[in-house]
């Protein structure tokens, strides 16, 4: 083993204990999932209603905020998705940010195609937008542009309409959980 090897092999043994325990960020590798999977993300039900049927998929890679003039958020998805090449079709998109007592919708709207929104409920706008109800915040959104980057598309989307419901907290998904967030109390 050359003395790089070791060096590397050594990296990724610590890997996990600070700072000073890098290791290289290979596509796929245990190293990249984990830092990857360790970020704790709000959850993004993307949805439009597609000639009067619902078409939806699940974004845990949605950045509300990514520009306040003019409004904007992005989220990615694989360029492998059967889903999004429909969805970007629509008008109009609906962002749902998922709240607490979600994560079975959020599955099941992440599972298989033909009962995604099986006994879920839905609001619907005469745009298209398909919002899910009882989340935390609701995002009306046109495409403003697509990237391709790496193996997935960033998606821009810009918000025409906002709602929110203050007494909802966000579904969180970190390592492949769905924890409750606790706030501190006060001091």
């Amino acid at each position: 083993m050359t003395a790089e090897q070791t060096a590397h092999q050594a990296g990724t043994d610590e890997f996990g204990r600070g700072v000073l325990a890098l290791a290289p960020a290979v596509a796929g590798s245990p190293q990249v999932r984990t830092v990857f999977g360790r970020y704790a993300a709000s959850v993004g039900a993307i949805c439009a209603l597609i000639d009067g049927t619902p078409v939806g998929l699940v974004a845990t890679s949605l950045a509300v905020g990514a520009s306040y003039d003019p409004p904007m958020v992005t989220f990615s998805c694989r360029k492998e998705s059967r889903t999004w090449p429909v969805l970007r079709s629509a008008p109009r998109i609906g962002v749902s940010v998922l709240g607490e007592g979600q994560a079975a919708a959020c599955a099941q709207i992440a599972g298989p195609a033909t009962a995604r929104f099986r006994g879920i409920d839905l609001h619907g706008t005469a745009e298209g937008a398909l919002f899910v109800r009882n989340a935390m915040t609701w995002l009306d959104c046109r495409i403003a542009a697509e990237v391709e980057v790496g193996d997935h598309v960033v998606v821009v989307l810009e918000l025409v309409e906002a709602g929110h419901d203050r007494a909802t907290n966000p579904l969180i998904f970190l390592d492949g959980e769905f924890p409750t967030l606790r706030r501190a109390a006060a001091p």
